[in-house]
């Protein structure tokens, strides 16, 4: 039995890359399709998906071929792609390697066009102030082609309008690829000569292919970044451009720009005629008017008579003196009669003043505490003699010598029959006691009874 022979995986996918790529209906496929899976990676290779209603297929597309692409594709566009069906061998997959791309249905320097007009309005570069041309300019640059009608058309409309004005050419490429960096560069010149007044970039008219460097991003920022005010007038009066937008003056044709740049020497020369006419005539009135006001004044009474000049400055004065003495009379018055009340005030609160006042207020104080003290030493006296008065009346002593007396038995006094014993008992007078003996004892009832 023969015994057979096993490929690896890297051998596999190596004979199928090498078919894809030998493959001569896959060394070039035009796809149309709708982009999935795009997320755009700045300066670098972008990775994505091509599909349609039933299929995938995996795409890439190298920095250098995306760099060339007029619009920024968005997952959902549907484009139309060229380019070489190969395999990746890490992963096996097979892919499309995209060469050019455009928008399907929609021309891709309009969608590219588009697509930065609503990025550059959304920054807000169209509607940002703009610079107000100079209405005499000295020095006028110009950026475009050396060879065109354009730089003709302008000189011959300034030499016409406007004599005086320099026209300063900076030659520039205005079609193809490096048309862009080149106007961009020649802008940057001119302002950094700083002796302009005004710039006009442009050219004639032309497909949308042609006038596109004027749609270009970097000439949009550096017409947007320029200190000198710019008029563009690129193609005809029907075509926009980018540079129309962003630029402070649009021209419809390179004629209007130079018509827009300068004023007509003639009918500034007329406008000055007439300007000079006014003033001299408002001039020539001022001074009629001033001197006829210095006659009616030299008529006045005040230089014939000069002395009136200042009699009422004199009669105000006489009355401002007098005021002038009523017042410091007044004043030295109301001073006076400040320092008589401050004088009084002083003195009354002098301290031999005080000392005075208080030995006054001693003395009558210590006369009222001996009056006082005096009265009630006398009432005190008074009174305790109506209390030995009412205490001697109310004696006992002083009863029994109006023949009063009273009983003791046992040392006891005898208040009541009940206590009396039929004994010895002791009779007090008031002048001595006597010794008596109870024989019989009758309570006041049986007494009164019988």
């Amino acid at each position: 039995m023969a015994q057979t022979d096993y490929l690896t995986v890297t051998a596999l996918t190596q004979y199928l890359k090498r078919k894809f790529d030998v493959d001569p209906y896959l060394g070039k496929v035009y796809l149309t399709g709708e982009i999935s899976n795009f997320r755009l990676r700045p300066h670098a290779h972008q990775y994505f998906s091509l599909k349609d209603d039933h299929a995938k297929i995996s795409a890439i597309m190298f920095k250098s071929a995306f760099e060339k692409l007029k619009f920024t594709p968005e997952t959902g566009m549907k484009v139309l792609v060229t380019g070489r069906i190969s395999l990746y061998e890490p992963t096996g997959n097979y892919q499309i390697y995209v060469e050019r791309m455009e928008p399907d249905g929609v021309g891709q320097l309009y969608q590219a066009y588009e697509q930065l007009k609503q990025k550059l309005a959304d920054e807000g570069l169209f509607t940002a102030p703009k610079r107000p041309l100079p209405r005499f300019p000295k020095r006028i640059a110009v950026v475009t082609s050396p060879s065109g009608a354009v730089i003709r058309d302008i000189i011959t409309t300034t030499r016409r309008r406007y004599p005086i004005a320099q026209i300063v050419l900076y030659p520039a490429v205005v079609q193809g690829d490096a048309a862009a960096p080149d106007i961009v560069r020649q802008i940057q010149r001119a302002n950094a000569n700083g002796s302009f007044d005004t710039l006009i970039i442009g050219r004639g008219g032309g497909s949308i292919e042609d006038l596109w460097p004027f749609n270009e991003e970097s000439v949009a920022r550096a017409i947007a970044a320029s200190r000198l005010p710019i008029i563009s007038s690129v193609g005809h009066e029907t075509d926009t451009t980018i540079a129309d937008l962003v630029a402070d003056v649009r021209a419809a044709t390179p004629t209007a720009a130079a018509e827009l740049a300068v004023p007509v020497l003639s009918e500034e020369l007329l406008k000055l005629s007439q300007q000079r006419t006014r003033l001299f005539n408002a001039m020539n009135n001022r001074i009629t008017f001033q001197q006829e006001r210095l006659n009616k004044l030299m008529t006045a009474y005040v230089f014939r008579q000069p002395q009136r000049l200042y009699e009422t400055y004199v009669q105000r004065l006489d009355r401002a003196q007098q005021a002038l003495g009523q017042s410091m009379q007044t004043q030295l018055r109301q001073r006076e009669q400040r320092f008589q009340l401050a004088r009084q005030g002083l003195r009354s609160q002098s301290p031999l003043e005080r000392v005075h006042r208080d030995q006054l207020t001693v003395s009558q104080t210590t006369a009222r505490l001996n009056t006082e003290a005096k009265r009630y030493l006398t009432t005190t006296q008074e009174h305790v003699a109506q209390l030995i008065n009412g205490l001697d009346y109310l004696s006992p002593l002083k009863i029994m010598g109006r023949g009063y007396s009273y009983v003791t038995q046992n040392d006891h006094v005898v208040k009541s029959v009940v206590d009396l014993k039929p004994t010895t008992a002791t009779i007090h007078l008031s002048d001595g006691t006597a010794e008596a003996e109870i024989k019989t004892i009758t309570p006041a009832t049986e007494a009164n009874h019988e």
